[in-house]
């Protein structure tokens, strides 16, 4: 949290647009929507010996639905939600992380998370209206990127970044990190399991995604690149495939339980009260209790 003592902090506070938290909450549901239709259709391809989809192909699935086009309108805005949010809290640190190195590249990761959603809405609609899918579209970046001065490096510098995204979900679900920003309650520490869970799955796949990336970059092939499928695809080809498969699909569940449970509960350090608790406030707080219950059990023997 802010000093609140700091002028400084006041300020930011009282200068965030009141729209902020509705707007972040749209964003972080609608991710949750998507990921119930990957983790639904990556558990039946485990179940039947299917092929895995993406999020593009989970969404035209949606698609070919009675009520399918507009819910993928609906879809569309809640990305660009999304996006929003995550481009005025990086322009107004809303998270205080701050202006040194740390705080510079979390900013501006919450830049290019933004940046992908908005695309990813803009694709989305497009979808909705019977638009080109556009096929692979990491290989056809891929390609594109390759053609550049320098394209190689290029390629191979975004998967090593994609990599280390991938690794942060990870270590940020084992770590427990995302308890700073939650609220903690009775249902969020029930659903602490799903949520750590969901983080490393997800976190599994970006980093495969990353390593695409670089392989693509490293050998010239753009065919080496892509996305969320060829992750799946890659898991389904492993010994115990199937099961290893289904275990990732779940995890895609636990991913979307996560984001409803940000939609619903996540702090805002620079706009929260001071009367918000947090999960690992909540944590610490049952931490010290049982080793002061314990000291005294002690003394009594």
């Amino acid at each position: 949290m802010p000093d609140r003592s700091d002028p400084a902090s006041e300020t930011d506070k009282d200068t965030a647009p009141g729209w902020v938290k509705p707007v972040m909450r749209l964003g972080y549901a609608t991710r949750g929507i998507t990921y119930v239709l990957v983790g639904g259709l990556v558990i039946l391809a485990a179940w039947t010996g299917g092929e895995a989809e993406g999020t593009k192909g989970a969404l035209a699935e949606l698609r070919d639905t009675p009520w399918g086009r507009p819910a993928l309108v609906a879809i569309a805005f809640g990305f660009w939600a999304y996006a929003l949010w995550r481009l005025i809290d990086a322009w107004k640190d809303l998270e205080d992380y701050g202006h040194g190195a740390k705080g510079v590249v979390a900013r501006g990761g919450q830049l290019v998370t933004g940046a992908i959603h908005a695309t990813l809405g803009v694709s989305t609609l497009r979808m909705a209206f019977g638009g080109d899918e556009g096929g692979n579209g990491a290989e056809s970046l891929t390609s594109k990127a390759l053609q550049m001065p320098n394209g190689a490096l290029i390629v191979m510098a975004v998967g090593a970044v994609t990599v280390c995204a991938g690794l942060y979900y990870g270590w940020k679900g084992i770590a427990e990190k995302y308890k700073d920003h939650i609220h903690g309650t009775w249902l969020t520490e029930r659903l602490d399991p799903a949520i750590k869970a969901g983080l490393v799955a997800h976190g599994l796949v970006i980093v495969l995604v990353g390593l695409f990336l670089w392989f693509a970059g490293q050998t010239t092939d753009p065919d080496q690149a892509g996305g969320v499928s060829k992750a799946f695809a890659t898991v389904r080809a492993q010994p115990f495939g199937r099961i290893l498969l289904g275990m990732l699909g779940f995890g895609m569940l636990g991913f979307a339980i996560y984001c409803w449970v940000e939609a619903c509960y996540r702090v805002i350090p620079r706009l929260a009260g001071d009367d918000v608790t947090t999960m690992a406030a909540r944590a610490k707080a049952k931490a010290k209790a049982t080793a002061r219950s314990g000291l005294r059990q002690a003394g009594a023997g």
